[in-house]
């Protein structure tokens, strides 16, 4: 419901001038956002052309979402001019994370993280552009300066039972995000990920204890921020990276740092915001060197996407080059991280192939048909190497959901409908085990496409089966 004026609201007619949307274009967009429901595609009408107010959470969401397409902060006082209140549970992701980089700092933040716990009620926007980066700034300028516990440990794991128990869990929780994707286990693995900051808050370890805690606490936070990322809950994923990078900052880790780095990286460029994916994929590779190969082609590999977002060929096929001769030639005696299990030269493949399946399509929208023809192929041949057919049983079925949606993609583009069909079948077929709403979003994006080719009778067939299927199975809210 929502209260009437009767004027219209002229800021917020300006503000929907300015972007060259419609009312209509407006609720597309929160719901795009915020989940599908969250309003009646009608009701931007009302609020432009009555003076209605919306109720509840919306004036503060209709704020976030015009700030985020316009670069600049449009409070809910400018827009409902008085009518309405910031909502308390919407809060931008940077929220109380600009403590000093020392360990008073991020024990600040760890406590916001312990005493928030299953009961907290609030709901993080994503940031982008100057607030991401700020952030994550004196990190990326050097004025953060050295963490307070060394890198280096001679562990003597029987001292402390506890400490090596929580270690020997990570590899664990990794598996359940690569077999039932990030929403499925997100909130068992944030309640990890709390614990092990319960056990830095209590105190009263040794400092070695206290340096192997603090790693694994980075860790977790990496994982859980990646999941939560998988989850399209993209405010609370910019928040557990910044917590990891501040954990792996204070034990001087320089590699994970960089991966963190590297995910905020992608997932600003998943996001659309190649600019700060290409700020924060440098700095990651900045911080990469003198790392292993394995941790700076993953970085590298990151870094090529964001340029790929960005339309950047040249410097796409550069860097995507580079970290695939690293890979190709790592030493033996140059051993990655546990965390880089998952790296292999065909993970850096599919990652190119479908960073040129958008790339290709992208160059097809702006009128380049030939050009993007052509990366489009390229990324197909790639991403066909990939996981896209593995069996039910695979450990790997996120990344196969997640790489048969773009390849289908990839063939819809190229107009190869049958095999589009025929490959997003296999990745509809995984919806029900695998909760992955980031994937999921791919799936509709091509069920988007295909409506428009209802009359090829493999597009005929098939759509309907994919419409069930996505209506059954897609659940959860995008924050960003």
């Amino acid at each position: 419901m929502a209260r009437a004026a009767g004027k219209p609201n002229l800021a917020l007619a300006s503000f929907l001038e300015e972007l060259g949307w419609s009312p209509k274009e407006l609720a597309r967009k929160l719901n795009r956002v915020f989940g599908m429901g969250t309003v009646a595609e009608s009701a931007p009408y009302h609020w432009r052309d009555a003076g209605s107010v919306p109720r509840s959470s919306l004036p503060s969401m209709v704020a976030y979402v015009l700030s985020q397409e316009l670069g600049r902060t449009i409070t809910v006082e400018e827009l409902w001019q008085g009518k309405a209140t910031d909502s308390s549970t919407l809060v931008p992701a940077d929220k109380n994370l600009n403590h000093p980089w020392n360990t008073p700092g991020l024990n600040r933040i760890l406590e916001d993280w312990v005493l928030g716990g299953l009961i907290d009620r609030r709901r993080f926007l994503a940031v982008s552009g100057s607030g991401l980066l700020a952030v994550v700034s004196h990190y990326l300028d050097g004025t953060a300066g050295r963490g307070s516990f060394s890198p280096r440990l001679d562990v003597d794991q029987a001292a402390d039972p506890l400490v090596t128990q929580v270690e020997q869990n990570l590899p664990l929780l990794q598996l359940l995000d690569d077999k039932d994707g990030g929403a499925r286990h997100l909130p068992y693995v944030s309640a990890q990920f709390r614990s092990i900051g319960l056990l830095l808050k209590e105190g009263g370890h040794s400092e070695v204890s206290t340096t192997r805690l603090i790693r694994a606490f980075a860790e977790v936070g990496q994982l859980a921020g990646w999941m939560a990322f998988d989850a399209a809950e993209h405010g609370v994923a910019q928040r557990y990276f910044v917590t990891a990078l501040r954990a792996a900052h204070q034990v001087n880790d320089r590699a994970l740092c960089a991966h963190v780095l590297a995910d905020l990286s992608f997932q600003a460029a998943s996001r659309q915001h190649p600019a700060d994916a290409i700020a924060l994929g440098e700095a990651a590779r900045r911080a990469s060197e003198g790392g292993t190969a394995g941790v700076r082609a993953s970085v590298l590999s990151r870094l090529a996407y964001g340029y790929a977002a960005a339309g950047r060929a040249t410097d796409f096929d550069r860097t995507q080059d580079q970290a695939r001769d690293l890979i190709e030639h790592r030493p033996a005696n140059d051993p990655d991280p546990r965390w880089m299990y998952y790296l292999t030269p065909n993970h850096l493949d599919c990652q190119a192939g479908y960073s040129l399946i958008s790339l290709g399509r992208s160059t097809m929208r702006q009128g380049n048909r030939s050009t993007g023809l052509q990366l489009v192929r390229r990324g197909d041949a790639l991403l066909a190497t990939g996981a896209h057919e593995v069996k039910r049983g695979d450990p790997s079925q996120r990344r196969a959901l997640f790489e048969g949606a773009w390849l289908a993609l990839g063939h819809s583009a190229s107009g190869d409908l049958e095999r589009s069909c025929e490959i997003a079948r296999t990745a509809a077929s995984r919806l029900e085990a695998v909760r992955s709403p980031r994937s999921n979003a791919l799936l509709q994006q091509l069920a988007v496409e295909l409506r428009r080719k209802q009359r090829n009778p493999h597009v005929n067939s098939f759509l309907p089966d994919l419409e069930e299927t996505l209506s059954r199975t897609t659940t959860g809210t995008t924050t960003g």
